[in-house]
């Protein structure tokens, strides 16, 4: 007889502060989970990297973890990671060579800016803009800095990439055997038109093509589970693509914002690129010949920012106090430029000033960063208006979205209705979505919470003074 016990989905969601594993069934219900701290090492304001070894740790244990805890068998596993984190391991076991170096790492923004002159063509062949915050300046910074990666290369062990990469090979017992499309795209080597490694721009950036794995489809075949070997790895993506999918299938008229670490505004085009002068264009997924296509604006400093404030201040659990200040502060009478890790789209500067203009409390210095973040999403909105229609309506998702003070700002400042899914995990949740085929009977796990825009003429004002101090520091 055929088996007819229902059959889990494990997802990996490596993000910026936990390794967390998942098991969902077909049908996205959540069945079971385990996460474990991670922490990344900023020694500076251009550092950020984590641990290779230690990460790697934290994602075997909560993976160890989850499957312990699966009340079903699993069928098949996915992973989603950041997509601008790099790493090098020993194409001979996977072990890391070295730091993974995350997005928000800009060590190598020196060598980035001395290619400035090619902007214009890097962007037309990659649909990325010229930034310390991918991974081809970090990956020839480790080949030129690392002993043990130099020494690998010379040996012809070195593996080097995508950390996604790194991170599928290793769970499935070994070194990377490809590089999904949408992490290898944020390497900034990938031409959008061959979806492949560029021989030019990987001459341009200085980046040997031997180390690199070959560049997959996100739905294929990495292996099978070194911990579970009965169940194959079968999907490996971006976290931001993955969580435009975490309630079901998309809908073009919907700007898909999830804010965490980063925040990002993404636009499904479906079968059409559509490219921006000021925009990140890119393949949203690939499963066999299937190729869809995203818009995105990149917001760098969002959870970062808050962090930067806790940090700066000295704030004690800024969580469990941001609330209520952002409730007795309707409106900051200050703004704050918020060139936290850089100033992303559609600006697009790596190193820009983190300030705020004006006095006030500790409270309104916290809704001055809160609205930052609203200011920047919106103006990253305006800038996808001008090649796709006004969106009906924002979803947002990731762990800020659980600020009412921030959705209430952003549907007040863009006009626009705020719906928060009742399950922020979108990430996984869209992961395993892919994972399962897409399913017509995905459970979108609730009715979402509906922020409705109102009048709110100091908002507005506050957007106005934020534009012009941001233009003035740009010397526009």
């Amino acid at each position: 007889m055929p088996d007819r016990k229902p059959k889990g989905l494990l997802i990996v969601d490596q993000g910026g502060h936990a390794s967390r594993a998942f098991v969902f069934d077909a049908r996205g219900r959540l069945l079971a989970m385990a996460e474990r701290p991670i922490r990344a090492r900023k020694p500076d304001e251009v550092r950020a990297e984590y641990d290779g070894a230690e990460l790697w740790r934290q994602v075997a244990a909560a993976v160890q973890e989850a499957l312990a805890a699966a009340p079903v068998p699993l069928a098949a596993a996915g992973l989603a990671t950041q997509r601008s984190n790099v790493a090098c391991w020993d194409r001979e076991n996977g072990a890391p060579l070295g730091p993974v170096l995350s997005w928000q790492d800009r060590r190598a923004w020196r060598a980035v800016e001395a290619l400035r002159a090619h902007e214009a063509w890097i962007h037309e062949r990659t649909g990325l803009f010229l930034t310390p915050h991918y991974g081809a300046s970090k990956l020839r910074w480790c080949l030129d800095h690392l002993p043990a990666v130099r020494r690998a290369h010379e040996e012809g062990r070195l593996g080097f990439g995508p950390m996604a990469a790194w991170l599928a090979g290793r769970l499935a017992g070994g070194a990377a055997r490809g590089a999904d499309v949408v992490n290898a795209g944020r390497t900034q080597l990938v031409a959008l038109k061959t979806r492949d490694w560029d021989d030019a721009l990987l001459a341009l950036f200085g980046v040997p093509r031997k180390p690199l794995p070959p560049v997959v489809p996100n739905a294929w075949g990495y292996g099978s589970l070194a911990a579970a070997p009965e169940v194959p790895l079968a999907l490996v993506t971006g976290d931001q693509n993955a969580a435009l999918f975490a309630y079901g299938e998309l809908d073009e008229a919907t700007a898909y914002t999830n804010a965490g670490t980063g925040a990002f505004v993404l636009r499904a085009t479906g079968k059409r690129l559509v490219m921006s002068e000021r925009l990140l264009s890119g393949v949203l997924y690939q499963g066999g010949k299937r190729v869809e296509y995203v818009l995105e604006g990149t917001v760098n400093g969002a959870g970062s920012a808050l962090a930067w404030f806790e940090r700066t201040y000295g704030v004690e659990d800024l969580t469990g106090k941001l609330e209520g200040w952002l409730r007795r502060v309707p409106v900051s009478p200050l703004v704050f430029l918020n060139g936290v890790s850089g100033l992303g789209s559609p600006f697009w500067r790596a190193r820009f000033p983190v300030r705020f203009e004006g006095e006030g409390s500790l409270a309104e210095k916290a809704a001055a960063v809160v609205e930052s973040i609203v200011f920047l999403l919106a103006v990253n909105l305006e800038e996808q208006a001008r090649y796709l229609p006004a969106p009906a309506r924002i979803r947002l998702t990731g762990g800020l979205a659980n600020l009412d003070g921030l959705a209430q700002r952003l549907a007040d400042l863009t006009g626009l209705v705020v719906e928060r899914p009742p399950q922020l995990e979108a990430t996984a949740r869209g992961t395993a979505f892919l994972l399962a085929g897409r399913p017509t009977d995905w459970d979108p796990g609730g009715a979402p919470d509906v922020f409705e825009p109102r009048k709110n003429p100091g908002l507005e004002a506050n957007y106005a003074r934020w534009r012009a101090a941001v233009e003035r520091q740009l010397g526009h």
